[in-house]
């Protein structure tokens, strides 16, 4: 990892990082996932076996304690991080509200990213993992389909 001025990292800041070192791991990962339940997953990434993964970015003490919607993504992925800014204190990640025993922490900035703690696996159903595999590969396509012809018309939202 690079700098670590805690105080200029932005969420930005560590989803890149997150991001290169998911794709140093062989996954593909891309930013603000709408998931079905209505959540937002703040980076979903997947790897070469259509394992899911999700990590939650936070970036200040005061966005970490006032999580408590995060135990609603697990159901959509085989592992759960969270992604901290580095020189953000981890020490409230080890309290049973944020279950160390399940959830992996993941520790950033912009330059690149280190795991901490392997999120353990929980695998998701196969018949949900095909849904929401398709579903994100869809939400990829149209992402593209927007970046190369902003002006696409097309009746769908991203979700």
């Amino acid at each position: 990892m690079g700098a670590t001025a805690t105080a200029a990292i932005t969420a930005a800041d560590v989803c890149r990082g997150v991001t290169r070192l998911l794709a140093q791991a062989g996954m593909a990962a891309i930013p603000e996932v709408p998931l079905p339940n209505g959540r937002r997953a703040d980076l979903l990434g997947i790897d070469a076996k259509g394992q899911l993964v999700i990590v939650e970015i936070k970036v200040s003490r005061a966005d970490l304690l006032g999580d408590s919607k995060w135990p609603d993504y697990c159901p959509w992925c085989d592992r759960f991080y969270w992604a901290l800014a580095a020189g953000l204190d981890p020490a409230i990640l080890e309290t049973p509200d944020y279950r160390p025993d399940m959830a992996g922490l993941i520790v950033a900035d912009r330059y690149g990213a280190a795991v901490v703690r392997e999120a353990a696996v929980e695998p998701i159903a196969p018949a949900r993992r095909k849904t929401e595999t398709l579903r994100l590969a869809r939400i990829a396509m149209r992402r593209l389909m927007l970046t190369a012809d902003p002006e696409c018309n097309a009746d769908w939202a991203d979700g």
